[in-house]
């Protein structure tokens, strides 16, 4: 179970659809995607036993905030398409039961929308994989060196398959992965 926080923090995703006009109904269209990213994709840092609740956030900001997040933690003054800050501890929770808080995704919006026009995908595609890409951050996953993309890529192929989104990696918009 996962309990999800969604905040538009920037009025342009209502252009990606209606879900993405007020936080409860786009919370309620990205929870089946967020539950299969956690499922399939609890990493080498933050495994989630099965039945213990999870808490994420993610927010769909403008590409002056992720500039600004990306500086201020990353010391890179640019923008780019998602942030992930993981908040998992390795510490059990103070009390049984407790949440697992893995921790917030942050999009920017016009960067988002740059891309997907650059590469001719649908733009609420795009960022429906940069979700399960920030999650799987969270879980994680990294793609530091080739077999570690490749096999973050391999997840969310999969994951974005069963809604019917094409392989991101693929030069063929068309082209859904095989499952593994």
């Amino acid at each position: 179970m996962i309990d999800l926080a969604v905040c538009i923090d920037a009025p342009g995703w209502s252009a990606l659809g209606p879900e993405f006009t007020d936080e409860i109904s786009l919370a309620a269209a990205l929870e089946p995607l967020v539950e299969a990213t956690v499922s399939a994709g609890a990493g080498p840092g933050a495994a989630i036993e099965p039945g213990r609740p999870a808490e994420l956030s993610i927010v769909f900001a403008d590409d002056a905030t992720v500039q600004r997040l990306n500086r201020d933690y990353r010391g890179k003054d640019a923008p780019t398409n998602v942030l992930s800050f993981a908040l998992t501890e390795a510490e059990e929770p103070d009390f049984p039961g407790a949440p697992l808080v893995l921790g917030d995704v942050v999009l920017a919006l016009e960067t988002v929308l740059a891309e997907a026009a650059r590469d001719n995908k649908a733009a609420v595609d795009h960022a429906r994989h940069l979700v399960v890409h920030g999650i799987l951050h969270l879980l994680g996953h990294d793609h530091m060196t080739d077999a570690e993309a490749e096999a973050m890529e391999r997840v969310e192929t999969v994951v974005l398959a069963r809604f019917g989104i094409a392989d991101p990696y693929s030069d063929s918009p068309d082209s859904l992965p095989h499952p593994a």
